[in-house]
């Protein structure tokens, strides 16, 4: 077991990836393993999870990796995978949120939120919140949020009288608007966690050949064009660096609340930086969350 150029020693630490079964998480997954992390992927679908973790395993040499099965798409679902979670970790030292997805048609969740929104932002920032507190104990601890670029989408902002996209709904500007959740979700949650010994920090992985939208998720001239585009992305192991870099690197130990990209810091958009935005997004989201509790 060898750990790439670059990756400093992970001994001893506790590395959760959500969506670490395909692309960007799986490629983190084996090069943390391989630093020597106990890595824990979450998947929501147990057979597949459990092949990832085998192929992550023979890949990196580590017998430390495993897999908590749950559905961002269920609240109840993350919050018994946080409960598992909890449970099997007594510390937890970087928390990367990966998983995602986009959409060529609108769905529901099961919660009744609109789907891409629910998986890319909401379902993250409830796992975030449940298992802050065991971050915090874990500290120096850090929490790792996969953006994109395509938060230029979102030229309107949040748009926060359609959130669901209710009333208008476009693919792109919908994922455009999760991964400006993502960034803005970044910048009040660094603010929150000043003085703790928790930073967070959001980033761009490039434009990577993943399993992203070949899943059904998309359709028509959009999944044409994903497929056309395909041979000209990063691979997965290059599109992971930019993460393995904030999860790891002693460069960025104390810095929070900024966004990446090819592992330098780099400026999103203007609405990415519209702090009034963040703590409305923050507000609506702890609302939505609590709507969806059980009873």
């Amino acid at each position: 077991m060898t750990a790439s150029p670059n990756v400093p020693s992970m001994a001893d630490k506790t590395v959760i990836i959500t969506g670490g079964n395909s692309g960007i998480g799986k490629a983190a997954a084996v090069e943390l393993a391989k630093a020597g992390a106990r890595v824990i992927i979450t998947a929501r679908d147990e057979a597949r999870g459990k092949a990832a973790v085998a192929d992550i395993t023979s890949t990196s040499g580590s017998d430390q990796v495993e897999v908590a099965v749950f559905d961002l798409a269920d609240l109840s679902s993350v919050r018994a995978g946080a409960a598992d979670l909890l449970e099997r970790c007594p510390r937890i030292d970087v928390l990367i949120n990966n998983a995602g997805l986009v959409l060529s048609d609108r769905q529901v969740t099961v919660d009744g939120y609109e789907a891409t929104f629910q998986i890319n932002h909401l379902g993250p920032f409830l796992l975030t919140e449940l298992l802050l507190e065991r971050l915090v104990a874990s500290a120096p601890s850090r929490i790792v949020n996969v953006a994109s670029t395509a938060h230029n989408f979102a030229r309107r902002g949040m748009v926060f009288d359609d959130l669901m996209a209710e009333k208008s709904y476009g693919s792109m500007e919908v994922y455009g608007r999760s991964k400006l959740a993502n960034i803005l979700f970044t910048r009040v949650l660094a603010r929150r966690l000043e003085g703790t010994g928790v930073t967070v920090n959001s980033l761009h992985p490039g434009s990577v050949a993943t399993g992203y939208g070949r899943d059904g998720d998309t359709t028509g001239l959009f999944a044409i064009g994903i497929k056309l585009y395909a041979p000209f992305s990063l691979t997965p192991e290059k599109g992971a660096r930019t993460t393995v870099y904030l999860a790891s690197s002693p460069e960025v130990a104390n810095v929070t609340g900024a966004y990446f990209a090819k592992c330098k810091q780099k400026t999103p958009s203007a609405n990415a930086r519209d702090d009034e935005a963040a703590e409305q997004l923050w507000q609506v989201s702890e609302a939505l969350i609590a709507e969806a509790s059980p009873a």
